[in-house]
């Protein structure tokens, strides 16, 4: 599949790259990584990366693109990071000559003329550094450090149990070039003492069901006063709950102006199939879902709180 992609990536002039709504760590990671190896291994090709502000990761500094309609007659779109076709920051894709997707995620639909998916892959970085590295294709820093990036993020510090010894081999690749560490752990991690704060006042909405199933419900109402608030507080409130003991599956809702956002997580039981019920989707133990209110909200909570009695 890789030699495939290489084709695709080698015929078309231009390149458009996506991928999800609401960028973490390996989305933008993936996109900007991807890129700078196509600038750095194909000169003359237009690259683009098209989608929504990175609000989570402000110090990346990555700057969308502004690419008209017409550009895409003749061009090869790339998704990546990316397991539903909803979710797809720019629906663009759909009108280019061609379409190449890298994803990671468990594969639900295709989506692409070539679907590169393998859900063995700690992050969609993972993946397109394994890519870059079998095609043979030189790196830089500039291609080195948002992968290296996507694969700290989203393998949690190379904590959770996607992570492998491929996953090591990968980042010793991508460490072959001077990526500045000290520099990028702290972008990543360093918090303002009032975050901190705010995270303790949290750790007091922590709930629990008849089977241990954690759960923060944040109303819209207690939102901060700030774009992208609700992607915000679903993504990092569900990490407050990841170290509680004998707490094997957990999950966070947030409210927000198209449902209930639900991030859901286990360190033992496979809750896919419970966000793919609620219309979502991701990994077996990493997956999320948009419920259309509490009441739907508490349904699913009730069906986690079934599969962790199974653990019990």
């Amino acid at each position: 599949m890789f030699k495939q992609a290489l084709k695709l990536i080698r015929k078309y002039d231009t390149v458009i790259i996506h991928r999800h709504s609401h960028p973490d760590g390996d989305a933008l990671g993936s996109q900007l990584g991807l890129a700078a190896l196509i600038r750095d291994n194909f000169k003359g090709k237009r690259v683009y990366v098209v989608g929504d502000e990175a609000l989570r990761l402000p110090f990346v500094n990555a700057k969308m693109d502004e690419v008209p309609d017409g550009l895409y007659r003749d061009a090869l779109a790339v998704i990546l990071d990316c397991g539903s076709s909803r979710l797809i920051c720019d629906e663009r894709y759909k009108t280019a000559a061609a379409t190449l997707r890298f994803d990671h995620h468990i594969y639900c639909e295709k989506i692409a003329d070539l679907d590169v998916v393998d859900s063995s892959y700690e992050s969609a970085c993972g993946l397109v550094a394994m890519f870059a590295k079998t095609c043979k294709l030189k790196l830089s820093v500039a291609s080195a450090t948002p992968l290296y990036m996507g694969m700290v993020t989203d393998s949690g510090r190379f904590m959770f149990d996607s992570t492998s010894s491929r996953t090591f081999a990968l980042a010793s690749y991508l460490l072959t070039q001077p990526i500045d560490l000290n520099r990028l752990y702290y972008d990543l991690y360093a918090e303002d003492f009032s975050e901190i704060i705010k995270k303790a006042d949290n750790m007091h909405k922590i709930k629990f069901t008849a089977h241990n199933v954690a759960y923060i419900y944040t109303p819209r109402e207690e939102l901060p006063d700030c774009e992208d608030a609700a992607h915000a507080t679903s993504s990092g409130l569900v990490g407050l709950m990841r170290d509680i003991k004998n707490v094997f599956v957990w999950v966070n809702f947030t409210e927000a102006e198209d449902g209930v956002h639900a991030e859901l997580r286990s360190n033992r039981c496979n809750i896919n199939p419970i966000a793919v019920k609620y219309g979502g989707g991701g990994h077996k133990k990493a997956s999320g879902c948009i419920v259309p209110d509490r009441e739907t909200a508490m349904r699913l909570l009730g069906d986690l709180d079934a599969l962790a009695a199974e653990e019990v």
